[in-house]
């Protein structure tokens, strides 16, 4: 008996990471057009770490970035490979797994109240925002030329406080709305199935 709860735990783990990786890789998908535009991919890392709390959440975003990394065109505008991933913007694929982490860290430390998810929804963004910069400065003085601070967060940074803190709020209210049911049951209705 303990060896089949211990595997329907896997099979649940399994099938919650690889249902908010299809999440993360939709809303990549989602180009929102705006004067500059944008993609969905932080709504869904904010809402797959809310929901899935910090390790599991975590996990997927990596799985999210190894799917990419191997070539599957799961970034955004169907990209993928070493290129996107290690190009002038790849800093910021790597600041979601930052962004993860520091959900994970503060829900380690402060629990998985609506004001601690607000707060490191906020912190996890900034922190994206910082390591994606500073990448893009580095790969853009490489290729171009070099590039000071406000100059790179004119164009990587400002244009999308707002569309991100939009993201932030309806990632909370889906979190909020979802977090009784949804994951949990279908998971485990797959596992049971398994």
């Amino acid at each position: 008996m303990k060896m089949r709860q211990t595997k329907n735990c896997t099979v649940h783990d399994l099938v919650s990471i690889g249902l908010f990786v299809g999440l993360i890789v939709i809303c990549s998908w989602i180009s929102v057009p705006f004067v500059i535009p944008f993609t969905l991919q932080t709504l869904g890392i904010f809402t797959a770490v809310g929901l899935l709390g910090g390790r599991k959440g975590t996990l997927c975003v990596l799985t999210y970035l190894l799917l990419g990394a191997i070539g599957m065109p799961v970034f955004a505008g169907f990209s993928g490979g070493l290129g996107a991933l290690f190009g002038a913007n790849g800093g910021y694929l790597f600041g979601f797994l930052c962004c993860a982490l520091v959900m994970w860290g503060m829900e380690r430390m402060f629990g998985k109240g609506q004001i601690v998810l607000l707060c490191s929804m906020a912190a996890g963004l900034l922190v994206c925002y910082f390591v994606g910069t500073l990448w893009y400065m580095a790969v853009y003085a490489k290729t171009a030329a070099p590039i000071g601070w406000w100059a790179a967060l004119s164009r990587c940074v400002f244009p999308f406080l707002v569309p991100d803190s939009i993201k932030i709020f309806t990632a909370l209210f889906l979190v909020k709305r979802l977090r009784k049911a949804t994951v949990s049951d279908i998971c485990h209705t797959v596992s049971n199935k398994a």
